[in-house]
């Protein structure tokens, strides 16, 4: 091994040291031991599957010269799949139960690109729904336990083949572990004296706003301020997560002198209001609305909303400033939409769940409107991407590329985005052809021929949307649908621009 060889080797392990010390040192923090039932549907699982780090496949790049070049490679962190895992250098701002915030980078050297992840999993509100949360899913509290390495799928795979566009960006993956949405910004808002049981809250911390602040911070090293386009993106509430403070992370950048673009993709995070009646003061102990639920955590996080949203509503309305298609057209930064038309979440907050027990002709004309309302909420954004289908999330599955929606493939539909962006940016005329605003024509949930299948929840079975219904004592042909033209019907409405 020559000199600079030898110098690299120990550099390397004297970095794995530095950091499984403070890997030793964020676990070690106070834990604390909670009771209470599940929390809502804070269970989402991780968007990004976590692998061992040996299992590291080549990046698709060109091939190095012989095995001590790829070692080499290897030991500067150029070629492997895997995201490595970074506690922020500010450590004051934490998680929840007060261990160390971070995020996992997956570098590309040279690339001027960097995706941004907020990972999703909704939140909590009250004591209750906080101790719950910290029982049953502290991976979404603390970062005890978190492992040293995570392997990006969908958009945050290094594979050209499963993300053929933004593959060779840099990759930074921000776990969730604040419960607010990604709006905290750290200690409980004095306005909180006609409520007692936020008091009892205050052992917890709510800082997702300021983590994704000190992430940027500590990326500067690491190149960030050199970016032509930082794409912001985020699942679920990490996709809310982006609309909250993409104009944050645009203002931080232009301060610290970068000329990037900020954008913000948006998966599965553009919801709509409860339309069920429901009692006009959800009580702080029990499971709320979504937007009950905002209500009240916007007084225990500390939530921060985009300045111009904020205008928009007087004190004590700031939460409808979650819900995109409020906050959309005040926001400036470039942004894509992608929301299933039937998305499960939004269904899950009305106690709708396909390939359940049972579903009533009522429910079932419930889920029609909502596809209808979505669609109409969609209508002004300029880029969109909305399949007619049944599910929750996409960006980060390994099958993303094979959704389609006007026979156009998600990642066909953001690298058009981009096109568009760039030309726009360099006083070119956008290419033409090359189409990002894709909306399901067709008007039932499942008509889109590519969308993921259907699965009853007591076999495991995958069935179609008939024998779906079917199952859960529904009559297809009540409800306007044939059995026995259904197929060919669902072609024909595909075909004509479905």
């Amino acid at each position: 091994m020559n000199v600079l060889g030898r110098i690299a080797f120990f550099l390397l392990l004297g970095g794995i040291w530095a950091q499984n010390n403070r890997n030793a040192k964020a676990g070690g923090k106070s834990s604390k031991r909670t009771g209470g039932i599940q929390a809502g549907d804070a269970g989402q699982s991780a968007p990004a599957a976590d692998v061992p780090a040996g299992s590291s496949r080549s990046t698709g790049g060109p091939a190095e010269s012989g095995q001590e070049g790829a070692a080499g490679a290897r030991a500067a962190g150029q070629q492997t799949d895997d995201m490595r895992l970074h506690f922020l250098r500010n450590v004051q701002v934490t998680c929840n139960d007060g261990t160390a915030a971070g995020f996992y980078l997956k570098e590309f050297r040279g690339s001027r690109r960097w995706l941004l992840f907020l990972e999703g999993g909704w939140c909590c509100y009250s004591k209750e729904t906080c101790d719950s949360r910290y029982q049953n899913i502290p991976r979404l509290m603390s970062s005890t336990g978190w492992p040293q390495t995570r392997r990006g799928t969908g958009l945050l795979s290094s594979q050209a083949e499963e993300n053929p566009h933004w593959y060779n960006a840099n990759i930074v993956f921000i776990p969730y572990c604040s419960s607010d949405v990604w709006s905290g910004t750290g200690p409980l808002s004095s306005d909180y004296s006609d409520c007692p049981l936020l008091f009892l809250t205050a052992e917890y911390t709510f800082m997702g706003s300021l983590i994704i602040r000190e992430v940027i911070k500590d990326l500067i090293p690491k190149g960030i301020k050199l970016a032509k386009v930082v794409l912001l993106s985020g699942t679920s509430a990490g996709g809310t997560g982006v609309l909250l403070n993409i104009e944050r992370v645009a203002s931080q950048l232009e301060q610290l002198g970068a000329e990037a673009q900020v954008r913000g993709l948006v998966d599965s995070g553009w919801f709509l209001e409860s339309k069920q009646q429901r009692s006009p003061n959800c009580p702080e102990t029990v499971s709320c609305s979504p937007e009950d639920a905002i209500k009240i955590g916007l007084r225990l996080w500390n939530g921060a909303v985009p300045d111009r949203c904020w205008q928009l509503y007087k004190r004590g309305e700031e939460w409808q400033c979650f819900f995109g298609h409020r906050l959309y057209s005040t926001l400036t930064s470039p942004l894509f939409i992608v929301q299933w038309l039937f998305d499960e979440e939004q269904l899950r907050g009305e106690n709708i769940y396909l390939g359940g027990q049972s579903l009533s002709e009522e429910q079932w004309q419930y889920m029609q409107n909502l596809g209808l309302e979505l669609k109409n909420s969609l209508r002004d954004v300029t880029a969109v991407f909305a399949p007619s289908c049944l599910s929750h999330t996409v960006i980060t599955k390994s099958n993303w590329i094979s959704f389609q929606v006007k026979g156009v493939s998600l990642p066909r539909a953001l690298h058009c985005w981009d096109r568009s962006l760039e030309a726009t940016r360099n006083n070119r005329t956008p290419a033409k052809g090359c189409p990002f605003h894709l909306v399901d024509t067709c008007q039932w949930p499942q008509c889109n021929p590519t969308c993921p299948a259907l699965v009853d929840r007591a076999t495991q079975q995958e069935l179609t949307l008939l024998q779906m219904l079917v199952a859960m004592g529904l009559d297809p042909q009540r409800l306007g649908l044939d059995p026995q033209g259904d197929a060919d019907s669902l072609v024909s409405m595909v075909s004509n621009g479905g």
